[in-house]
């Protein structure tokens, strides 16, 4: 007695298989732990994230604010929320859309406010400006976002720079202070709108 040949279907099925379970492996080889816990002064972190997506919503049930970054940290021993490049999206009462990015961030003790350091950018994209300064601080219960260190505020051609910033996000007003100076270069048909 003979086994029936297999067909042309069974080996297909088989050699899909065998492609699926490499892949598979391959797959888990490429894919590495967590990286170590970066050494703090303030201790060893009592826990961290990574990949981090976060949505706060508003009384509607709006997203309101959004916080991604690819680590944070958190140390018991000073109370701190340590951020690894992170990107603040923000919406306010009139549904303006705005962004801020650093390449570090902290949260103290009781959450507010966040401040940010390091190449640090905030975007008003509706607005067609963009602030760029070392240090920024973001209270999110009064989204008021400052600056107490030089900043440059850019807008098409134009170009403010202070030494101080404000802006309340909710009442559409931006202050800057100390020392200001401005570039402000006549309009003509090359210039883009905004």
């Amino acid at each position: 007695m003979r086994l029936p040949r297999p067909g042309f279907r069974t080996w297909l099925f088989l050699l899909l298989l065998l492609l699926g379970a490499g892949l598979t492996l391959l797959d888990q080889r490429q894919s590495e732990p967590p990286g170590p816990v970066p050494p703090s002064r303030s201790g060893e972190p009592d826990y961290y994230i990574e990949d981090l997506r976060a949505t706060r919503y508003d009384a509607q049930g709006r997203p309101h604010q959004q916080l991604q970054a690819p680590r944070l940290s958190h140390t018991p021993v000073d109370d701190v929320t340590r951020l690894q490049s992170p990107t603040l999206r923000l919406r306010d009462d009139s549904g303006r859309h705005w962004t801020a990015s650093a390449d570090r961030g902290r949260l103290d003790s009781g959450g507010a406010p966040l401040s940010l350091t390091g190449n640090v950018r905030l975007e008003a994209p509706q607005e067609h400006w963009q602030l760029t300064t070392r240090s920024l601080h973001y209270n999110a219960d009064t989204a008021h976002a400052w600056s107490e260190a030089p900043v440059t505020l850019r807008q098409a051609v134009q170009r403010m720079q202070a030494e101080r910033f404000d802006a309340w996000l909710d009442d559409n007003r931006v202050r800057l202070t100390d020392n200001v100076r401005g570039h402000h270069p006549p309009a003509t048909d090359e210039d883009p709108e905004p």
